[in-house]
Parts: C-alpha cells; sequence; structure tokens
C-alpha cells in the first residue's frame, strides 16, 4: 500500500506525541529507580503527566522490590501501540513477537541515550556553571552518578581531571553497537 499525501504527517505526530510520553514514563522509571529528589521540579512534572495511567496500572501490576513494574509494564506497551500504529500507516504488517522484539530494541536505545544524553550535559555543565546547584543539575547527578562512580573504581585520578564521563560515554556507545544489531536481526526474523 503507498502512503498518502497525510500519512507522512499523521506518522510524524503519532511518532512525536508517543515517543515523548515515552520518554516521560521511562525517566519517572529511572528516576525512581536512582532515588532521585522527588520535590524536584523536574520530578514533579513527570509525576503529574504519567500518573493517571500508571495509578490504573499499579491496581494489577505490583512492584518487585525497588523495581516499578508497572512503569515498566506500560511503556512497553505504549512503544508497541506506536511501533504498531506507525507500522500500519505505512501498510506494514508484523506478528505480535517481532513487534515486541521491536519494541524492547527501540526502548533499550532510549535507554542508552536518556544515559548519553545526561552524561554529556552533566559535563558540559560542569565546565560552563561548576558548583551550581539546579533542579536539573539534581536530575542529571542522580542519572549518572552510579556510572560514573562505577568507571572512577577503574580509572586512575589524572590530577583532578575527571576522566569517568568519557569512559561511561565510550561504554555507552560499546554498548548499543553491540546490544541493538542482534535484537534488529531477531526482529526480522521472527517478523
Amino acid at each position: 500500500m503507498g502512503t498518502n499525501y497525510l500519512t507522512d504527517p499523521i506518522i510524524l505526530v503519532v511518532d512525536t506525541l508517543s515517543a515523548l510520553y515515552i520518554l516521560a514514563v521511562l525517566l519517572r522509571f529511572l528516576l525512581q529507580w536512582c532515588g532521585a529528589a522527588f520535590y524536584n521540579p523536574i520530578s514533579q512534572f513527570l509525576v503529574k503527566i504519567t500518573h493517571p495511567p500508571l495509578r490504573i496500572l499499579r491496581r494489577f501490576v505490583p512492584p518487585i522490590g525497588k523495581i516499578d513494574t508497572s512503569s515498566l509494564v506500560l511503556v512497553l506497551a505504549l512503544q508497541m501501540l506506536a511501533n504498531f500504529t506507525i507500522l500500519i500507516l505505512k501498510g506494514v504488517t508484523i506478528n505480535i513477537g517481532a513487534l515486541t522484539i521491536l519494541s524492547i530494541t527501540d526502548l533499550v536505545s532510549l535507554l542508552i541515550n536518556i544515559f548519553i544524553f545526561a552524561v554529556f550535559a552533566r559535563a558540559l555543565l560542569s565546565w560552563v556553571n561548576p558548583g551550581n546547584y539546579d533542579s536539573a543539575s539534581s536530575i542529571l547527578n542522580s542519572l549518572t552518578e552510579p556510572l560514573l562512580n562505577t568507571c572512577r573504581k577503574f580509572i586512575p585520578d589524572f590530577g583532578g581531571i575527571d576522566l569517568s564521563p568519557l569512559a561511561v560515554l565510550l561504554f555507552l556507545q560499546l554498548a548499543k553497537m553491540v546490544i541493538l544489531p542482534p535484537l534488529h536481526q531477531l526482529a526480522a526474523l521472527i517478523g
């Protein structure tokens, strides 16, 4: 089926709106998981926009320890719905197994990109505005500190220059190169 005049704009709107909401739900999960300040304005914004569907879902999907499983179920369901809608609009059919693998691949890619952006933004802020505290810096610190601390254990001190952001960025890029292609191949095989 060929695309008509309105298909591409509709795909753009569906993709953009779904990607933004999926990002919000995933960020809420990550900030809750890493113990970010709940009363931070950014955290409060994410809680308010994601609370309605999560309130309903939490009735059926209980948390497992510190893991908010209802957020994970919601983010996967939203990603699957977005991918299904976009593929239907493009005239492509896909089975549920391939759709699930494709959606997981998209979410893993988004997760890695969130951390890449957060580490890069934190490093940039430390050069431009060192020592300042604001809501964005607090969120970035909460997200990136576990990764950076892990790298600091293996990287020697170079006279006050912290190379851990560079190491984390390299590791995250390698993770994308190693993890995502096999998932794409698996989705192609199943589909």
